[in-house]
């Protein structure tokens, strides 16, 4: 079976309509017919049962498509590669991740690098105190952030984790001696917060204003990244929340992670500049929804 049949087949088999499908292909219906007819003269057995109002996979049809939709990505992808590397021009895909988080991903960034083995795909760390800046300045081309995300030069793609957020607090902190706490005991001690200016929607995520039953939570010590905040709170100056996968990633001596039972989830999603959206971040993104990390 040639090339461009399998292509025409898979195409079809996913279009389900020859029109479509032949325009997706660039190619007269005739031809998308004719190549169809073919393949199912040497197979022996019909692939699509067509009528007047549907075009649906036959048993075999289905198996077929199976079998021959790996291999297709693999020759694609060896092509691909192949291409760039005799052109010399390996592409870059930046990527802005929060801490450790390269670690929390290993999935997606599998997925994507397998289906395109030609990107390099860079990962460089970003800091809450700066959730955004790196998008606009061009140093990285999409990046994780938690919700919400406002900003009107963005585009919010799909959800990578969702998790509740916990709270963490110095190891001998009064609150560690009860058997359950909530968010209403916010109120009662300071959280830390941003040194720099960032949105204040974003940031009442991780250090809201009040509690939910309304009352006024104080703001103490402020700090610009991970590891000043958990100076502070293994100091007793504050406790602060964060979120769920920290608990697994910053087992740091001083420090013992709380869970309120009425904390809310965390939810964190792709983003990047709208008018700098391409190819690859596209690829990213739909890594990203094939990959299954959705509620992780």
């Amino acid at each position: 079976m040639e090339l461009r049949d399998i292509e025409i087949f898979l195409t079809l088999a996913e279009e389900l309509h020859f029109g479509r499908t032949a325009d997706r292909l660039h190619v007269s219906q005739a031809r998308v017919s004719q190549s169809i007819a073919k393949q199912e003269r040497r197979i022996g057995a019909r692939l699509f049962a067509r009528s007047s109002r549907k075009v649906e996979l036959t048993a075999i049809g289905a198996q077929l498509r199976q079998d021959l939709g790996a291999g297709y990505q693999q020759i694609l992808d060896g092509t691909r590669a192949a291409t760039a590397a005799a052109r010399g021009t390996t592409s870059t895909l930046t990527i802005g991740l929060h801490g450790p988080q390269v670690h929390y991903y290993p999935h997606v960034i599998g997925l994507f690098q397998a289906r395109h083995p030609e990107v390099r795909l860079r990962v460089q760390e970003i800091n809450f105190s700066d959730p955004f800046g790196p998008l606009r300045n061009g140093s990285v081309q999409v990046a994780t952030s938690w919700l919400p995300v406002r900003e009107p030069d963005l585009t919010v793609g799909p959800v990578i984790a969702t998790k509740r957020l916990v709270l963490m607090v110095a190891a001998d902190h009064p609150l560690t001696a009860r058997s359950k706490v909530s968010m209403e005991d916010l109120a009662d001690w300071p959280l830390p917060y941003s040194a720099a200016p960032i949105p204040e929607y974003w940031q009442q995520t991780l250090v809201p204003t009040h509690t939910p039953g309304g009352r006024p939570i104080r703001r103490g010590p402020k700090v610009s990244t991970i590891q000043e905040v958990a100076a502070v709170v293994a100091a007793g100056e504050a406790i602060c929340l964060v979120h769920g996968d920290a608990a697994d990633c910053y087992q740091w001596p001083g420090l013992r992670y709380l869970h309120p039972y009425d904390a809310p989830m965390g939810t964190w999603v792709l983003i990047w500049p709208t008018a700098g959206e391409t190819d690859l971040v596209r690829a990213l993104a739909q890594a990203v929804q094939d990959s299954g990390l959705s509620g992780r």
